[in-house]
Protein backbone atom coordinates (compact mmCIF):
# COMPACT_ATOMS: atom_id res chain seq x y z
CA UNK A 1 0.00 0.00 0.00
CA UNK A 2 1.41 3.73 -1.16
CA UNK A 3 1.93 6.06 1.69
CA UNK A 4 -0.99 8.43 0.08
CA UNK A 5 -3.17 5.72 0.49
CA UNK A 6 -2.36 4.46 3.75
CA UNK A 7 -2.36 8.44 4.50
CA UNK A 8 -5.96 8.38 3.47
CA UNK A 9 -7.13 5.13 5.47
CA UNK A 10 -6.05 6.63 8.61
CA UNK A 11 -7.22 9.84 7.89
CA UNK A 12 -10.51 8.33 7.31
CA UNK A 13 -10.60 6.16 10.23
CA UNK A 14 -9.56 8.63 12.70
CA UNK A 15 -12.50 11.20 11.39
CA UNK A 16 -14.29 8.10 11.76
CA UNK A 17 -13.92 7.11 15.60
CA UNK A 18 -13.96 11.23 15.86
CA UNK A 19 -17.18 11.65 14.80
CA UNK A 20 -18.66 8.12 16.26
CA UNK A 21 -17.74 9.61 20.01
CA UNK A 22 -14.67 7.49 20.76
CA UNK A 23 -12.78 9.37 23.12
CA UNK A 24 -9.73 11.43 21.94
CA UNK A 25 -7.25 9.23 23.33
CA UNK A 26 -8.52 5.63 21.82
CA UNK A 27 -9.19 7.14 18.57
CA UNK A 28 -5.03 8.02 18.39
CA UNK A 29 -4.66 4.90 20.34
CA UNK A 30 -6.52 2.74 17.38
CA UNK A 31 -4.90 4.63 14.78
CA UNK A 32 -1.56 4.26 15.77
CA UNK A 33 -2.05 0.53 15.83
CA UNK A 34 -4.04 0.18 12.87
CA UNK A 35 -1.09 1.62 11.06
CA UNK A 36 1.62 -0.18 12.61
CA UNK A 37 -0.63 -3.11 11.48
CA UNK A 38 -0.54 -2.59 7.83
CA UNK A 39 2.60 -1.09 6.98
CA UNK A 40 5.69 -2.30 10.19
CA UNK A 41 6.24 -6.10 11.52
CA UNK A 42 7.46 -4.25 14.56
CA UNK A 43 6.31 -5.56 17.97
CA UNK A 44 3.34 -3.77 18.63
CA UNK A 45 2.59 -4.63 22.21
CA UNK A 46 6.31 -3.60 23.51
CA UNK A 47 6.12 -0.37 21.25
CA UNK A 48 2.69 0.74 22.69
CA UNK A 49 3.83 -0.04 26.45
CA UNK A 50 7.28 1.82 26.44
CA UNK A 51 6.17 4.52 24.60
CA UNK A 52 2.62 5.25 26.59
CA UNK A 53 5.06 4.94 29.86
CA UNK A 54 7.62 7.16 27.97
CA UNK A 55 5.49 10.01 27.39
CA UNK A 56 3.49 9.27 31.07
CA UNK A 57 6.93 9.72 32.99
CA UNK A 58 7.74 13.09 32.14
CA UNK A 59 8.91 15.66 34.97
CA UNK A 60 7.82 18.34 32.66
CA UNK A 61 4.31 16.83 32.84
CA UNK A 62 4.05 17.52 35.99
CA UNK A 63 3.56 21.12 35.88
CA UNK A 64 0.27 20.09 34.19
CA UNK A 65 -1.66 18.99 36.81
CA UNK A 66 -0.09 21.58 39.22
CA UNK A 67 -1.25 24.36 36.93
CA UNK A 68 -4.41 23.31 36.43
CA UNK A 69 -4.90 22.91 40.45
CA UNK A 70 -4.07 26.48 40.79
CA UNK A 71 -6.70 27.46 38.50
CA UNK A 72 -9.41 25.05 39.91
CA UNK A 73 -8.50 27.12 43.21
CA UNK A 74 -8.99 30.78 42.02
CA UNK A 75 -12.02 29.73 39.86
CA UNK A 76 -13.93 29.30 43.38
CA UNK A 77 -12.16 31.88 44.73
CA UNK A 78 -13.46 35.49 45.35
CA UNK A 79 -11.33 36.62 42.42
CA UNK A 80 -13.84 37.74 39.65
CA UNK A 81 -15.50 40.03 42.01
CA UNK A 82 -11.98 41.08 43.48
CA UNK A 83 -11.08 42.18 40.25
CA UNK A 84 -14.33 43.98 39.32
CA UNK A 85 -14.48 45.97 42.13
CA UNK A 86 -10.33 46.75 42.12
CA UNK A 87 -10.28 47.82 38.03
CA UNK A 88 -13.85 49.44 37.55
CA UNK A 89 -12.98 52.60 39.10
CA UNK A 90 -9.91 53.13 36.61
CA UNK A 91 -11.70 52.12 33.71
CA UNK A 92 -14.76 55.18 34.35
CA UNK A 93 -13.97 57.96 31.89
CA UNK A 94 -11.98 55.51 29.03
CA UNK A 95 -14.13 55.44 26.09
CA UNK A 96 -15.99 51.85 26.75
CA UNK A 97 -15.90 51.95 30.13
CA UNK A 98 -16.42 48.63 32.15
CA UNK A 99 -16.24 46.65 28.87
CA UNK A 100 -12.16 46.78 29.45
CA UNK A 101 -13.28 45.14 32.64
CA UNK A 102 -13.93 41.63 30.66
CA UNK A 103 -10.98 42.65 28.66
CA UNK A 104 -8.48 43.29 31.47
CA UNK A 105 -10.14 40.82 33.94
CA UNK A 106 -9.97 37.65 31.36
CA UNK A 107 -5.82 38.76 31.19
CA UNK A 108 -5.51 38.37 34.67
CA UNK A 109 -6.94 35.39 35.05
CA UNK A 110 -5.76 33.68 31.92
CA UNK A 111 -2.60 34.31 34.24
CA UNK A 112 -3.49 32.41 36.86
CA UNK A 113 -5.51 29.81 35.01
CA UNK A 114 -4.10 28.53 31.98
CA UNK A 115 -7.68 27.53 30.92
CA UNK A 116 -9.81 29.49 28.29
CA UNK A 117 -13.27 27.92 29.27
CA UNK A 118 -12.24 28.32 33.00
CA UNK A 119 -11.52 31.96 32.13
CA UNK A 120 -14.68 32.69 30.16
CA UNK A 121 -16.99 30.78 33.12
CA UNK A 122 -15.04 32.86 35.83
CA UNK A 123 -15.13 36.30 34.53
CA UNK A 124 -18.69 35.88 32.76
CA UNK A 125 -20.58 34.96 36.00
CA UNK A 126 -19.00 38.65 37.43
CA UNK A 127 -19.29 40.56 34.28
CA UNK A 128 -22.74 39.69 32.80
CA UNK A 129 -25.00 40.48 35.53
CA UNK A 130 -23.10 43.87 36.16
CA UNK A 131 -22.49 44.93 32.56
CA UNK A 132 -26.34 44.31 31.77
CA UNK A 133 -27.55 45.86 34.91
CA UNK A 134 -25.81 49.07 33.50
CA UNK A 135 -27.45 48.22 29.79
CA UNK A 136 -24.28 47.46 28.12
CA UNK A 137 -24.77 46.67 24.53
CA UNK A 138 -25.06 43.04 24.27
CA UNK A 139 -23.20 42.33 21.51
CA UNK A 140 -19.81 44.07 22.77
CA UNK A 141 -20.42 42.36 26.36
CA UNK A 142 -20.56 39.09 24.97
CA UNK A 143 -17.82 39.91 22.04
CA UNK A 144 -15.63 41.06 24.69
CA UNK A 145 -15.98 38.22 26.98
CA UNK A 146 -16.08 35.49 23.91
CA UNK A 147 -12.65 36.97 22.49
CA UNK A 148 -10.58 38.37 25.63
CA UNK A 149 -11.14 34.90 27.32
CA UNK A 150 -9.31 32.89 24.49
CA UNK A 151 -6.62 34.86 26.11
CA UNK A 152 -6.19 31.76 29.09
CA UNK A 153 -4.80 29.61 26.20
CA UNK A 154 -1.37 32.08 25.16
CA UNK A 155 -0.64 33.54 28.83
CA UNK A 156 1.22 31.94 30.77
CA UNK A 157 1.12 29.44 32.99
CA UNK A 158 -0.82 28.23 29.49
CA UNK A 159 -1.69 24.39 29.56
CA UNK A 160 -2.07 23.79 26.05
CA UNK A 161 1.90 25.31 25.91
CA UNK A 162 3.05 23.13 28.37
CA UNK A 163 0.88 19.56 25.92
CA UNK A 164 2.83 21.73 23.03
CA UNK A 165 6.36 21.86 25.01
CA UNK A 166 6.14 18.05 26.09
CA UNK A 167 4.46 16.73 22.53
CA UNK A 168 7.69 18.80 20.64
CA UNK A 169 10.65 18.48 22.97
CA UNK A 170 10.26 22.56 23.40
CA UNK A 171 11.44 24.05 26.54
CA UNK A 172 8.34 24.91 29.02
CA UNK A 173 10.27 27.92 30.77
CA UNK A 174 10.68 28.99 27.40
CA UNK A 175 7.67 28.73 25.61
CA UNK A 176 6.04 30.87 28.78
CA UNK A 177 8.02 33.84 28.18
CA UNK A 178 7.59 33.83 24.72
CA UNK A 179 3.79 34.13 25.04
CA UNK A 180 3.61 37.02 27.28
CA UNK A 181 4.47 39.55 24.87
CA UNK A 182 1.88 38.29 22.16
CA UNK A 183 -0.62 37.96 25.29
CA UNK A 184 0.25 41.82 25.49
CA UNK A 185 -0.29 42.83 22.50
CA UNK A 186 -4.01 41.05 22.15
CA UNK A 187 -4.84 43.15 25.41
CA UNK A 188 -3.94 45.93 23.96
CA UNK A 189 -5.84 45.11 19.93
CA UNK A 190 -8.83 44.07 22.23
CA UNK A 191 -8.97 47.64 24.15
CA UNK A 192 -7.98 49.55 21.53
CA UNK A 193 -11.30 47.91 19.74
CA UNK A 194 -13.64 49.30 22.16
CA UNK A 195 -12.12 52.30 22.54
CA UNK A 196 -12.38 53.13 18.47
CA UNK A 197 -16.06 51.38 18.78
CA UNK A 198 -17.02 53.64 21.39
CA UNK A 199 -15.87 56.50 20.06
CA UNK A 200 -18.06 55.58 16.87
CA UNK A 201 -21.00 54.83 18.82
CA UNK A 202 -21.31 57.07 21.65
CA UNK A 203 -24.88 56.65 22.30
CA UNK A 204 -24.14 52.79 22.92
CA UNK A 205 -22.13 53.62 25.83
CA UNK A 206 -24.56 54.28 29.53
CA UNK A 207 -23.02 57.15 30.56
CA UNK A 208 -20.06 57.02 33.44
CA UNK A 209 -20.58 56.72 37.17
CA UNK A 210 -19.50 59.47 39.36
CA UNK A 211 -15.62 59.95 39.71
CA UNK A 212 -13.66 58.16 42.86
CA UNK A 213 -11.11 60.34 45.04
CA UNK A 214 -7.86 58.71 44.23
CA UNK A 215 -7.67 57.60 47.50
CA UNK A 216 -10.93 55.29 47.69
CA UNK A 217 -9.48 53.77 43.79
CA UNK A 218 -6.58 52.79 45.23
CA UNK A 219 -8.13 51.38 48.44
CA UNK A 220 -10.37 49.57 46.07
CA UNK A 221 -7.42 48.49 43.85
CA UNK A 222 -5.85 46.44 46.98
CA UNK A 223 -8.25 43.72 46.15
CA UNK A 224 -6.14 43.47 43.58
CA UNK A 225 -2.20 43.15 44.87
CA UNK A 226 -2.39 39.28 46.26
CA UNK A 227 -3.48 38.53 42.40
CA UNK A 228 -1.01 40.64 40.82
CA UNK A 229 2.09 39.26 43.72
CA UNK A 230 0.89 35.80 42.36
CA UNK A 231 1.16 36.00 39.08
CA UNK A 232 4.39 38.35 39.40
CA UNK A 233 5.89 35.73 41.78
CA UNK A 234 5.34 32.35 39.12
CA UNK A 235 6.42 34.63 36.13
CA UNK A 236 9.56 35.98 37.70
CA UNK A 237 10.65 33.40 39.44
CA UNK A 238 10.51 31.01 36.13
CA UNK A 239 11.87 34.37 33.91
CA UNK A 240 15.07 34.56 36.29
CA UNK A 241 15.86 30.87 36.37
CA UNK A 242 15.06 30.61 40.41
CA UNK A 243 12.22 28.32 39.82
CA UNK A 244 11.70 25.39 36.74
CA UNK A 245 8.01 25.67 35.69
CA UNK A 246 7.25 22.39 37.86
CA UNK A 247 8.74 24.11 41.17
CA UNK A 248 6.64 27.91 40.10
CA UNK A 249 3.43 25.74 39.48
CA UNK A 250 3.69 23.58 43.27
CA UNK A 251 4.44 27.09 44.77
CA UNK A 252 1.31 28.71 42.63
CA UNK A 253 -0.34 26.23 44.31
CA UNK A 254 0.51 27.20 48.08
CA UNK A 255 0.09 30.79 47.10
CA UNK A 256 -3.41 30.32 45.47
CA UNK A 257 -4.58 28.09 48.69
CA UNK A 258 -3.04 31.28 50.62
CA UNK A 259 -5.17 33.65 48.55
CA UNK A 260 -7.84 31.61 48.53
CA UNK A 261 -8.16 31.43 52.57
CA UNK A 262 -7.01 34.99 53.19
CA UNK A 263 -10.38 35.84 51.13
CA UNK A 264 -12.64 33.38 53.29
CA UNK A 265 -13.32 31.39 50.12
CA UNK A 266 -11.25 28.56 51.10
CA UNK A 267 -13.13 25.33 52.42
CA UNK A 268 -13.43 21.60 52.65
CA UNK A 269 -15.79 21.47 49.59
CA UNK A 270 -14.09 24.18 47.75
CA UNK A 271 -11.21 22.47 48.46
CA UNK A 272 -12.00 19.33 47.47
CA UNK A 273 -13.73 20.41 44.21
CA UNK A 274 -11.15 22.01 43.16
CA UNK A 275 -8.82 18.52 43.97
CA UNK A 276 -11.47 16.69 41.85
CA UNK A 277 -11.65 18.87 39.03
CA UNK A 278 -8.04 19.48 38.34
CA UNK A 279 -7.99 15.31 38.64
CA UNK A 280 -10.15 14.96 36.07
CA UNK A 281 -8.88 17.67 33.56
CA UNK A 282 -5.04 16.47 34.54
CA UNK A 283 -5.95 12.98 33.47
CA UNK A 284 -8.05 13.62 30.51
CA UNK A 285 -4.99 15.49 28.89
CA UNK A 286 -2.59 13.18 29.93
CA UNK A 287 -4.38 10.01 28.34
CA UNK A 288 -4.35 12.53 25.35
CA UNK A 289 -0.81 12.69 25.34
CA UNK A 290 -0.01 9.48 26.22
CA UNK A 291 -2.24 8.09 22.73
CA UNK A 292 -0.50 10.89 21.00
CA UNK A 293 2.79 10.09 21.93
CA UNK A 294 2.19 6.61 20.44
CA UNK A 295 0.36 7.97 17.08
CA UNK A 296 3.66 9.48 16.45
CA UNK A 297 5.74 6.66 17.26
CA UNK A 298 4.03 4.38 14.53
CA UNK A 299 3.99 7.44 12.01
CA UNK A 300 7.53 7.23 12.21
CA UNK A 301 7.12 3.35 10.85
CA UNK A 302 4.89 4.14 8.53
CA UNK A 303 7.43 6.86 7.12
CA UNK A 304 4.18 8.95 7.06
CA UNK A 305 5.73 12.52 8.47
CA UNK A 306 8.53 12.08 5.88
CA UNK A 307 6.86 11.41 3.07
CA UNK A 308 4.68 13.96 3.51
CA UNK A 309 7.52 16.75 4.45
CA UNK A 310 8.93 15.80 1.44
CA UNK A 311 5.91 16.71 -0.52
CA UNK A 312 6.04 20.05 0.69
CA UNK A 313 9.75 20.30 0.54
CA UNK A 314 8.70 19.39 -3.63
CA UNK A 315 6.32 22.07 -3.51
CA UNK A 316 8.76 24.64 -3.21
CA UNK A 317 6.01 26.75 -0.71
CA UNK A 318 7.65 29.95 1.14
CA UNK A 319 7.31 29.77 4.67
CA UNK A 320 4.75 32.54 4.43
CA UNK A 321 2.55 30.41 2.50
CA UNK A 322 3.49 27.59 4.04
CA UNK A 323 2.04 28.97 7.33
CA UNK A 324 -0.92 30.29 5.72
CA UNK A 325 -1.95 26.59 4.71
CA UNK A 326 -1.63 25.55 8.45
CA UNK A 327 -3.50 28.54 9.41
CA UNK A 328 -6.76 27.72 7.85
CA UNK A 329 -5.97 23.90 8.14
CA UNK A 330 -5.57 24.34 12.58
CA UNK A 331 -8.72 26.70 12.17
CA UNK A 332 -10.92 24.15 10.08
CA UNK A 333 -9.33 21.29 12.98
CA UNK A 334 -10.41 23.69 15.43
CA UNK A 335 -14.06 23.95 14.45
CA UNK A 336 -14.52 19.57 15.56
CA UNK A 337 -11.56 19.96 18.10
CA UNK A 338 -10.52 21.38 21.42
CA UNK A 339 -7.36 23.13 21.17
CA UNK A 340 -4.94 20.50 23.29
CA UNK A 341 -6.30 17.42 20.74
CA UNK A 342 -5.68 19.72 18.11
CA UNK A 343 -2.16 20.15 19.24
CA UNK A 344 -1.46 16.96 19.73
CA UNK A 345 -3.22 15.48 16.55
CA UNK A 346 -1.23 17.23 14.51
CA UNK A 347 2.27 17.83 15.84
CA UNK A 348 3.96 14.54 14.62
CA UNK A 349 3.01 15.06 11.24
CA UNK A 350 2.96 18.83 11.21
CA UNK A 351 6.84 19.70 12.86
CA UNK A 352 8.47 17.48 9.71
CA UNK A 353 7.14 20.47 7.44
CA UNK A 354 7.87 23.39 10.30
CA UNK A 355 11.49 22.49 10.02
CA UNK A 356 12.02 21.45 6.51
CA UNK A 357 10.82 25.40 6.05
CA UNK A 358 13.14 26.74 8.99
CA UNK A 359 10.64 27.91 10.88
CA UNK A 360 11.35 28.22 14.57
CA UNK A 361 9.80 25.35 16.30
CA UNK A 362 9.42 28.34 19.90
CA UNK A 363 7.99 30.67 17.31
CA UNK A 364 5.87 28.22 15.87
CA UNK A 365 4.57 26.76 19.42
CA UNK A 366 3.04 30.97 19.91
CA UNK A 367 1.44 30.83 16.42
CA UNK A 368 -0.44 27.31 16.77
CA UNK A 369 -1.93 28.68 20.22
CA UNK A 370 -3.06 31.88 18.52
CA UNK A 371 -4.88 30.23 15.56
CA UNK A 372 -6.01 27.94 18.22
CA UNK A 373 -7.55 31.03 20.30
CA UNK A 374 -9.55 31.38 16.63
CA UNK A 375 -10.94 28.48 17.00
CA UNK A 376 -12.31 28.75 20.05
CA UNK A 377 -14.61 31.30 18.54
CA UNK A 378 -15.56 29.53 15.63
CA UNK A 379 -18.79 27.09 15.49
CA UNK A 380 -19.90 24.61 15.39
CA UNK A 381 -17.03 23.33 18.01
CA UNK A 382 -15.88 26.82 19.58
CA UNK A 383 -15.29 25.90 23.68
CA UNK A 384 -15.92 29.60 24.75
CA UNK A 385 -18.99 29.65 22.60
CA UNK A 386 -20.66 27.15 25.04
CA UNK A 387 -19.26 28.85 28.09
CA UNK A 388 -21.24 31.58 27.27
CA UNK A 389 -24.12 30.17 25.45
CA UNK A 390 -24.70 28.52 29.05
CA UNK A 391 -24.33 32.16 31.32
CA UNK A 392 -26.72 33.85 28.66
CA UNK A 393 -28.98 31.25 27.10
CA UNK A 394 -28.44 33.17 23.45
CA UNK A 395 -28.37 31.05 20.36
CA UNK A 396 -24.81 29.89 19.50
CA UNK A 397 -25.22 31.54 16.50
CA UNK A 398 -25.54 34.57 18.11
CA UNK A 399 -22.41 34.64 20.54
CA UNK A 400 -20.37 33.45 17.07
CA UNK A 401 -21.24 36.87 15.47
CA UNK A 402 -20.65 39.18 18.49
CA UNK A 403 -17.36 37.22 18.55
CA UNK A 404 -16.19 37.96 15.26
CA UNK A 405 -14.68 41.18 15.21
CA UNK A 406 -12.09 39.60 17.96
CA UNK A 407 -11.56 36.71 15.45
CA UNK A 408 -10.43 39.29 13.18
CA UNK A 409 -8.03 41.34 15.95
CA UNK A 410 -6.82 37.53 16.65
CA UNK A 411 -6.01 37.01 13.03
CA UNK A 412 -4.35 40.38 12.74
CA UNK A 413 -2.37 39.83 16.11
CA UNK A 414 -1.27 36.29 14.19
CA UNK A 415 -0.41 38.82 10.69
CA UNK A 416 1.71 41.17 13.30
CA UNK A 417 4.15 38.17 14.67
CA UNK A 418 4.44 36.84 11.54
CA UNK A 419 5.89 39.83 10.14
CA UNK A 420 7.41 40.40 13.48
CA UNK A 421 8.59 37.22 14.67
CA UNK A 422 10.95 39.18 17.48
CA UNK A 423 7.43 40.13 19.35
CA UNK A 424 7.90 36.16 20.49
CA UNK A 425 11.44 35.53 20.09
CA UNK A 426 13.02 38.55 22.32
CA UNK A 427 11.94 37.47 25.76
CA UNK A 428 13.42 33.84 25.80
CA UNK A 429 16.61 35.10 23.68
CA UNK A 430 16.84 37.73 26.42
CA UNK A 431 16.35 34.85 29.09
CA UNK A 432 19.16 32.57 27.33
CA UNK A 433 21.24 35.55 27.74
Amino acid sequence: MSEITLTLVLLLLLFFLLGSGVWVAFSLLAVGMAGMAMFSDAPLGEVMATTIWGASNGWALAALPLFIWMGEILFRSRLSEDMFTGLSPWLTHLPGRLLHVNILGCGIFAAVSGSSAATAATIGKMSIPELAKRKYPVKMMIGTLAGSATLGLLIPPSIILIVYGVATEQSIARLFIAGVLPGCLLVTLFVGYVVIWSLLHPKAIPSGEPSLPMREKLVRSRRLIPVCLLIGGVIGSIYSGIASPTDAAAVGVLLALVLSWYTDSLSRKSFLDGLMGATKTSCMIAFILAGAAFLTVAMGFTGIPKMLAGWIGGLHLSPYALLGALTLFFIIMGCFLDGISVVVLTTSVVMPMVEQAGIDPLWFGIFVVIVVEMAQITPPVGFNLFVIQGLTGMDILQVAYAAAPFFILLLLGLGLIVAFPEIVTVLPDMMSG
